[in-house]
This record gives structure tokens, sequence and C-alpha cells, in this order.
């Protein structure tokens, strides 16, 4: 991997995604890297080691990471003038010159987490997965065990204790909830067909490296992965974060083969696999062999005790199209595979039917 062009087509995402701070600030990056002497110095220092990093593992974001947990740690005085996520107001010019000056004096610091992949936990999917646990629900009529794999810090357990706000101005779900996701739905949404608000009587998340929600080190993880100048998203997650206080759920340490290998099906229950963005993080071996349950488990469903996969993944629906974030249905019995909708790298809004 290059570390130019990927900086540069990191900026890029975050222009795309609604990051502008971060846009301006990794394509400054990128055109030091490119340009090489004097102004690439302390970035070369810094990620000295990482020059041969596989395009997945996000060193752009790692190195990002790395420098708001500094801020949010109040490590970073002067960049946290411009750092929106603390009460800054960012000043391209004046960002970037803190930012550069902050990986010059404090290298150390700023390499501490530069070998730890990113662990974002975004809430705003939670848009797309419920209204897949909606379908489920309707079609089963069933309480629901629920099962996420790459859970992170497991936010989106509680998908069924947020509210949701669709493209008609009415909300869902619980109303006292600190979670508000705004506009969450487009078209027809979740609710045809009489759909009924889930009965979750099981919850259980897994990763290789959990996150505790409800603790300070979990807190600060979860935060500073969430780009410093997105309000919304961070305001999201702090609500979850509050609720993870409420109602904490559990997280073990473990990979999706071992948790999948080990599923069994309940009866007077329908057991729903759901995961969001960590499909790519497995390798194709690993990958095959969940796949390879599902279909067991799908096998052994019964009407009165049935499976569900759900997930919620860039993909392409046909090879024709572009890939694209879709929400990915599979019910047993039956195991018929469905596109019900196409989400955000964000997770909002979510289009259904579409």
């Amino acid at each position: 991997m290059q570390l130019g062009p990927a900086f540069r087509r990191q900026a890029e995402a975050c222009a795309e995604l609604g990051s502008p701070m971060y846009a301006d600030l990794l394509g400054r990056v990128a055109d030091a890297l490119l340009a090489g002497g004097e102004e690439a110095a302390p970035f070369r220092a810094v990620l000295a080691g990482h020059e041969d990093d596989p395009g997945p593992s996000a060193i752009a974001l790692r190195l990002m990471g790395s420098v708001h947990r500094l801020v949010l740690e109040r490590r970073a005085p002067a960049l946290a003038l411009h750092y929106p996520s603390v009460g800054g107001t960012w000043e391209a010019e004046g960002c970037w010159t803190a930012f550069r000056d902050l990986v010059a004096d404090q290298p150390a610091a700023v390499r501490e987490w530069l070998d730890r992949p990113p662990q974002t936990n975004e809430v705003g999917r939670a848009a797309g997965l419920l209204a897949g646990l909606l379908e489920v629900v309707r079609r089963t009529g069933l309480p629901v065990r629920l099962v996420e794999i790459g859970s992170s810090g497991g936010l989106n357990l509680l998908g069924d204790r947020f509210r949701f706000c669709d493209d008609t101005g009415a909300w869902h779900g619980d109303e006292g909830s600190p979670v508000a996701l705004d506009g969450a739905w487009t078209g027809p949404g979740p609710w045809h067909g009489g759909a009924t608000w889930p009965e979750v009587v099981e919850r259980v998340g897994s990763d290789l490296r959990p996150v505790d929600a409800t603790g300070t080190e979990g807190r600060l993880v979860l935060t500073a992965y969430v780009w410093a100048d997105m309000r919304v998203r961070l305001e999201r997650l702090r609500g979850a974060l509050r609720l993870a206080q409420e109602a904490p759920v559990e997280v073990r340490r473990a990979g999706a083969r071992d948790v999948v290998d080990g599923l069994e099906l309940v009866e007077g229950t329908v057991t729903v696999l759901w995961h969001s963005v960590m499909w790519q993080y497995l390798d194709d071996a690993e990958r095959a062999d969940v796949l390879a349950r599902t279909e067991e488990l799908g096998a052994a469903s019964t009407p009165t005790r049935a499976f569900a996969h759900l997930q919620l993944e860039p993909r392409r629906r046909t090879a024709e199209e572009e890939h694209a974030f879709w929400l990915v249905l599979r019910t047993w019995p039956g195991g018929v595979e469905e596109h019900l909708a196409r989400s955000r790298g964000h997770g909002l809004p979510v289009d259904w039917g579409h």
C-alpha cells in the first residue's frame, strides 16, 4: 500500500460521507506524503512500519482516531480549539497547523493507537438493522434471540430501545430513549404488512476486541473513532452510551466462526444472527465457515424454532451494480435471500424497498 494514495482515498471518502474537516486534514497529509521533503517528515516518522499495511487496515483512520483520542484526553490543547467534538471551531488553516505540530511534537503518543484497528460502534446503523428485525418478527411472530458478530461495544444490540422517525414525521420505538434517529427510513418503511415491535428475550454480542461501553476507556475508544466534526453521530453515540449504562449487554471475546459454530436454536423463539460493516474484515475461509453454519441452522429450523441471518454490509446486488450498503435478510424455514433496503455508510437514511 502506498501511503499517499491511501490517505487521498480516505480523504475523498470523508468528503463524500459528510466530514469536511477530516477530508481537509487527510487531503493535506496526502499532499505532504506525495510531495515528500520537510512537510512529509513528521508523518513519515509516525507512520514508519505501516507502509506495507493492506488497504483494509485503514491506516488513515487509525491516525485520525489516535489524534482524536489525544484531543479527548486533553493532551492536545492547541488542536482542541479546532475540534467540534470538544467545543472547538474548525478553521482549516489553523487546524492543519495544530494537527501537523501535534504529530511532529508528540510522535510517540500518536503512534500508541496506530496498531489497533478502528472500532466504531455506529449507532445509526440500527435504523437498518431494526427495520430488518421488524420484518423478521412480522414473518415469524416469535420473540427474538439476538446474536451479533463484530459487535464492538454492543450498542446496536439495544436497537429495540432506540426511537426512530420515518419520512412522514412519525416516531416509533421507545419514547423515552436517549437515542433518537431522525429521518431513519424513506419509502414505505418497515411497517408494511402490520409489523409489531420486537420482543427481545436474549441479546449477546461478540468481538475479537470487545469494548466495554460502560467503562471510561471503552467510551473513549468509541468516541475517538467518530469523526470529530460530525456532531449528530457524536450525539447518537453519547445517547447510546447512556443507555448502555442502564442496560449493559454481554459482548464476548470471540471470533465470528466460533460464535456461529456454537449457536443453537431454541423452541418458541427466532434466533437472529446479525452484523454490520464487519464482513470485510473476515478472511475467505472464515466467511465460508460462517455461511456454511447458517445453512445448517436454517436446515434445522421450524416455524416455532426459526432462524434468520440479517446483514448490513457493502456489497453488489448484481454484478453490474456498484457496491452499496444493502440490508439483506434470509429467514428459515425457506432460506430465500432478499435485499430489503439500501442504507448509507453511517446508517441514515435507509431507503426501504430500493
